[in-house]
């Protein structure tokens, strides 16, 4: 069995300002291969972690290796190593995507022989085609965020630290770049910051959820969803004539715990929540609804939802507790 190899190591990061603790004893690692999601609210310490991570800012106390190299002992070889996305994207505005991206391979070391190929071969990866003579200040907020991403994977480094890759995308735009993501994590170490649930759903292998500067919860998005109260629920979609009988006969079982209703135009969504999570329901909601003569036009499991599970963890007031799976 070969052994898993750890690019990014953090043992015990703390940053304070002043009597602040923006950051508080944060631990995690990611091997190369998985796409590691960094999760918070607003103001949780997301930004000024990564900001750590990636040398642009000095720790009060604890450790970061970078591909082995000790970050505050080997900064350069450590950043040589690692493609960052920073929040806002910053960039110089008067210059063209062409430009700042032909800039940042020269910066990056990148060979003068290979530097045009490899700087049209990120604009057509990143879709920067029609904008790439374009003054980046005059762009939208996505073309910005996308000309971030394309001078963070230019050096084709072995790590990827994106802070909120997909903020300011369209929905299409945030599928090309989770489908970069998901291509390129197979031979990288990807550390994504963000506050967009999806986004850990469709790229993350594991997570990790920070509030008020430290870890709430650490594990992998299946163990994410689980602790939702809708893990293994059930949700039927039922024509409007049938809810109330539905209802009714559903509630008869002891092994639910609460019936929810969502109507649209003709139609409702009864979702039965039971009791244990441990516990498959739907063959008996099945026998049960066949038994009265309902017809169930949709049925399916529920694997979760992250919101509430979020909402949940990041609302809990106890100081200092640590969820792991």
């Amino acid at each position: 069995m070969t052994l898993a190899e750890t690019l990014v190591e953090v043992i015990g990061l703390t940053k304070s300002f002043g009597s602040i603790k923006a950051v508080d004893n944060i631990s995690l690692s990611v091997n190369r291969g998985e796409v590691l999601g960094f999760l918070g609210p607003n103001g949780a310490g997301k930004s000024t972690s990564m900001k750590m991570i990636t040398g642009f800012l000095t720790p009060t106390s604890g450790t970061i290796k970078i591909s082995d190299n000790d970050i505050s002992v080997n900064p350069i070889e450590a950043k040589a190593s690692i493609g960052y996305l920073p929040e806002g994207a910053p960039a110089y505005g008067e210059m063209t995507p062409l430009n700042f991206l032909s800039f940042v391979a020269e910066v990056r070391g990148i060979d003068k022989s290979a530097r045009a190929s490899r700087v049209d071969e990120i604009i057509e990866k990143i879709h920067l085609e029609r904008v790439a003579h374009q003054p980046i200040d005059t762009l939208s907020k996505g073309f910005k965020r996308r000309v971030g991403i394309a001078q963070a994977i230019l050096h084709d480094p072995e790590i990827l630290i994106l802070d909120e890759p997909t903020d300011g995308l369209d929905p299409n735009q945030k599928y090309e770049i989770r489908a970069l993501i998901k291509e390129m994590a197979a031979d990288k170490a990807i550390l994504i910051s963000t506050h967009i649930l999806e986004e850990v759903e469709s790229v993350c292998t594991k997570a990790i959820i920070i509030s008020n500067g430290g870890v709430i919860f650490s594990g992998s998005p299946l163990e994410l969803s689980s602790k939702s109260r809708y893990h293994n629920a059930i949700t039927l979609v039922v024509s409007n004539k049938d809810v109330e009988k539905t209802t009714k006969i559903l509630k008869e079982l002891e092994e639910i715990m609460a019936i929810e209703h969502i109507a649209e135009a003709e139609l409702t969504r009864v979702t039965l929540i039971p009791y244990s999570s441990e516990v498959e329901i739907s063959s008996l909601v099945k026998a049960r609804m066949a038994d009265y003569e309902c017809e169930i036009l949709q049925l399916y499991i529920e694997q979760g939802r992250l919101d509430e599970v979020f909402r949940s963890l990041t609302n809990q007031q106890k100081s200092g507790e640590v969820i792991r799976s």
